[in-house]
């Protein structure tokens, strides 16, 4: 069974503003769990694997702020 497609503000202001919101949530819910999985010893590929993305991706969007979390830069 599917599920039902969200509902979307009528106002398309008001639905992009909605959508702006998610993806600065998603990025700091992400942001949270990749600092997580490092301090608890996790690879850059094991992070990707459970994001669905590359190793690289992984590396490129989060290393330097690791660094600069765990003191390293």
């Amino acid at each position: 069974m599917l599920p039902a497609p969200p509902t979307v503000p009528d106002d398309p202001a008001d639905a992009l503003a909605a959508v702006g919101a998610l993806r600065r949530l998603a990025d700091r819910v992400e942001d949270a769990a990749v600092e997580r999985a490092a301090a608890e010893g996790w690879s850059f590929a094991q992070i990707a694997e459970a994001l669905g993305v590359t190793r690289q991706a992984v590396h490129k969007k989060h290393a330097r702020r690791l660094a600069v979390v765990s003191g390293k830069e």
